[in-house]
């Protein structure tokens, strides 16, 4: 069960440049010293009483007392400002952990992931976490983004497909070839024993969903983190 909310402060320990538009931070946690989250769970920002950014935590539950957050800042809003703003030494201020789409080590079926762009950060954290804790499962993720450059942790999901025989990796840049769902329906031939997690863009998780609901799959086995 994931852990109750909790309003933290942290100051920023490092930020860097995953790609032109991607950015990654460290957070070292001042009050509470450590948080107890799930991988793939966020954390909410806020920008005045009624408004809040969600960012992705990307690292995995081993690291409790620093934390770090991932965020496309292309769209140039609040968030996106203040998340380019952020330098070390910085104090920020958010709630977490929230978000339920994690995925529990007792579930028996196979993962079916599909990330879409930034929707990447709470799948790569998950298989992370898995790859961390010893868990030996198969496992399939379809990753798609707008460019090569754009592809962020490319290099170490193929280091984790080369390292994990079961794990199959399919990354694809976006008008290059196949779609999300168009790779899923190729790949999926039978959903008996799946369970799948969409992470992307509202359009991208609809798809791959009717996609899977139209082989068989119960449209509650398709869990998803909606980012856009």
């Amino acid at each position: 069960m994931p852990a109750r909310p909790v309003t933290c402060r942290a100051r920023v320990a490092a930020v860097r440049a995953l790609a032109p538009a991607i950015l990654e931070a460290d957070l070292g946690l001042v009050d509470p010293p450590a948080l107890e989250f799930e991988a793939g769970q966020w954390v909410s920002v806020p920008f005045g009483p009624k408004t809040v950014r969600a960012y992705s935590i990307a690292c995995t539950p081993r690291s409790r007392s620093t934390i770090t957050l991932c965020a496309d800042v292309a769209p140039d809003g609040p968030g996106s400002r203040w998340f380019r703003a952020l330098a070390p030494g910085h104090e920020v201020e958010f709630k977490a952990p929230l978000g339920g789409f994690v995925f529990s080590r007792a579930e028996t079926r196979h993962p079916l992931f599909v990330a879409e762009e930034i929707g990447i950060v709470p799948i790569r954290a998950i298989l992370t976490d898995l790859d961390e804790a010893g868990v030996e499962r198969p496992a399939t993720l379809v990753y798609q983004a707008a460019s090569l450059a754009a592809c962020v942790y490319d290099d170490e999901l193929r280091a984790l497909a080369r390292r994990r025989p079961g794990f199959a990796y399919h990354p694809l840049v976006r008008g290059a070839g196949d779609s999300p769902e168009a790779l899923v329906d190729r790949l999926v031939a039978d959903v008996e024993g799946l369970v799948a997690y969409v992470a992307g863009g509202q359009g991208t998780i609809a798809r791959v969903r009717e996609v899977l609901v139209a082989k068989g799959l119960e449209r509650k086995a398709v869990k998803w983190e909606k980012f856009w």
